[in-house]
């Protein structure tokens, strides 16, 4: 049975490092206050010529050096992302274009944070039909060009970055063993971010508020964590795997409080929950695959583990994915 596994990792991150104590002059709030709340030190912000489409090149050619391919060998790019750099062209036809990859076809994928696990989980499919096919598969953003500077509740959260992974398939005993995502649009407006206004007033909102992030922070927590911690549970009992078995825990990294929380519900140590949140705080659809190329550089990967990936985002969208490395 052939299955997808990922054969390259890389990430990007932007030079800019915006500390909790630069935000302290620039809104009300302290280093006391985000780190309590949030687990974040540090986050970092796109300067000149590191838009999302950049970022996402720059993680993609790690990804396949990794894996010992050239842009010449992809057969697809999916990026999930929701920070593109224009509506159109796709942010994934502009990495094709800086990768050189000229025979590889490429499309946006639209889930919020969890748009590399649903990314992933849309490769997976492709290489079930046809497993020679090499895959990129990247999670790419710059929210800070959709945050709010001046509410302390979201602009803290958020940072800029990319993580890419190259999939194919292989008859190894190893790779993608099963996902479950979900959506669930009727919560929509706990967590959303407005388009530009409509051209045609006749389609504009009432009430719009602008391209920034809007969030009902305690809202999304709650259900973050029992949303999560669901499809955690739906993917060990269809694979039949003990939640101990799991060697690491690569949730989306929204907030420290979030992930201690999943811990709980899980029974497992936080030792098994990969943590980089402080570092970079929330990068939306980047957090997973940034967390796995830095835990893959880090040797904290074998080949045999059992990895499992979660996420929960805007939309609402969320999922589990379980991977022997």
């Amino acid at each position: 049975m052939s299955r997808s596994i990922i054969i390259g990792t890389g990430s990007a991150l932007p030079e800019r490092v915006l500390t909790n104590f630069d935000l302290e002059k620039m809104v009300d709030t302290s280093d006391e206050w985000i780190t309590t709340r949030t687990g974040i030190k540090t986050r970092r912000i796109a300067g000149p010529g590191e838009n999302t489409s950049n970022l996402a090149s720059l993680a993609a050619r790690k990804a396949l050096a990794m894996a010992g391919l050239t842009p010449a060998d992809l057969d697809l790019i999916i990026v999930g992302t929701i920070t593109p750099d224009m509506t159109m062209p796709s942010c994934a036809c502009l990495v094709q274009k800086e990768l050189g990859a000229a025979k590889a076809f490429a499309f946006d994928l639209n889930a919020a944070c969890s748009g590399f696990l649903f990314g992933l989980d849309v490769a997976d499919k492709y290489l079930c039909a046809n497993p020679a096919m090499k895959i990129l598969v990247i999670g790419a953003e710059t929210l800070s060009s959709r945050v709010d500077w001046q509410d302390r509740n979201t602009c803290v959260l958020f940072g800029d970055g990319a993580g890419a992974c190259v999939v194919t398939g292989s008859d190894a005993d190893r790779g993608v063993l099963a996902s479950r995502l979900f959506a669930d649009g009727s919560l929509w407006e706990l967590l959303h971010l407005e388009a530009a206004p409509s051209q045609n007033p006749e389609l504009r909102r009432p009430g719009q508020e602008g391209a920034a992030i809007r969030m009902a922070g305690r809202e999304v927590f709650k259900n973050a964590v029992r949303a999560m911690a669901d499809a955690i549970q739906q993917v060990l009992t269809q694979e039949g795997v003990a939640v101990d078995r799991v060697r690491l825990v690569i949730p989306h990294q929204a907030n420290i409080r979030i992930l201690k929380s999943l811990a709980d519900h899980l029974s497992l140590p936080l030792e098994k929950i990969y943590v980089n949140v402080d570092k970079y705080g929330n990068t939306s659809a980047a957090t997973i695959p940034i967390a796995i190329d830095e835990a893959n550089r880090a040797g904290r990967l074998r080949e045999g583990d059992l990895l499992l990936l979660c996420s929960f985002g805007g939309g609402f969208t969320w999922g589990a994915t379980l991977i022997r490395w």
